[in-house]
Formats: structure tokens, sequence, C-alpha cells
């Protein structure tokens, strides 16, 4: 099961396209290490060097819209985020998030409350957002089991080689 994710916020705005993200000078790569050394430095060159593991992106509207690349998400991992909150996500980074195994969360009133340095926690399993420094808490929809596993194992890929293990082991 998915835990519970807690860490310092990083604050952008709306419509943080997926080039500010990664931007696409730095696509040679899909090594989400490698990607994460870049992620964000259009919009904040130092973001990489302040970020420290577990720490979540807390976005406004429409968060990750562009391109489709897997590259974005698989890049904010690599910088040790736990998360992203947002008011709303672009359809494709939504999926793209999920099949990487980024753990991310629409709630409008949640993102709407942050400040970067704030401390947030989010607990996918009791569906809940907490602004920790301002001690406000926040409902959103409950992972299910099966997308907390998902996530668990680090997104799609590695779900279904699991599930084919587990079949080819005849469980």
């Amino acid at each position: 099961m998915a835990g519970s994710y807690e860490g310092t916020v990083w604050k952008f705005g709306d419509h943080i396209d997926t080039d500010v993200i990664i931007p696409a000078r730095y696509l040679v790569s899909s090594d989400e290490k490698e990607l994460g050394k870049h992620c964000m430095e259009d919009i904040d060159r130092d973001f990489v060097s302040k970020v420290s593991p577990g720490d979540i992106i807390v976005g406004g509207e429409n968060f990750g819209c562009g391109s489709s690349r897997e590259h974005a998400p698989l890049a904010i991992k690599g910088a040790g985020c736990s998360c992203v909150i947002a008011a709303s996500f672009a359809r494709i980074f939504f999926r793209n998030s999920i099949n990487v195994g980024l753990p991310i969360f629409e709630c409008p009133e949640g993102a709407a409350s942050f400040e970067t340095g704030d401390v947030g926690r989010v607990d996918p399993a009791a569906g809940t957002i907490e602004n920790v420094t301002k001690g406000l808490t926040f409902t959103i929809v409950p992972f299910s089991p099966f997308l907390q596993r998902l996530i668990a194992l680090g997104g799609l890929i590695p779900w279904v080689r699991e599930e084919l293990e587990a079949r080819r082991k005849g469980a």
C-alpha cells in the first residue's frame, strides 16, 4: 500500500506546462534521476538544489499542460518530490503520472492554502491533504487499493511485471 507523504511545499502557479517541468533540451534521456537534475529549472533555476527528498510540489489550475511526454512526471520523481497537489491537472499529465508511479492529488482548496515553505501531508488511503503549517485539512477521494498498489510498486510497468510473474507461478 502507498503510505502517506509529508514534506516542504514548493508552490507554482497556473498552467505549468511540461516544457517548464522538464525543458525539451533534456529529453535525450528517460532516466528519472538524470531528468530530475533539470526539473523546473526554467521557472526556478535553483529548485533542484533546494528541494529535499519527500518534498511536495503544489500547483494551480491545469498543472502539466502541454505535450504528452512521460518525462515530466519522471523528472518530478527524479528530483525527489513525493507527490504533486494541484487545483487541476491536464488529463494526459494525470494519466502519465499514475503510469510512472507519481502520486498526484486534485484539490483546489488544498492547493490554494499552501505557500512555498509550508509543510504538507497527504494520506491517500484516508483521503486527506493537510497544510500542517496552517493547521488545515482537506478531503479528497481516497486512492483505491488497486491504485495504492500501483503507486507503491512504482507505476504500471512494475505492476504488470508483478502480475505476469504471479501468473507464471500460478498464483
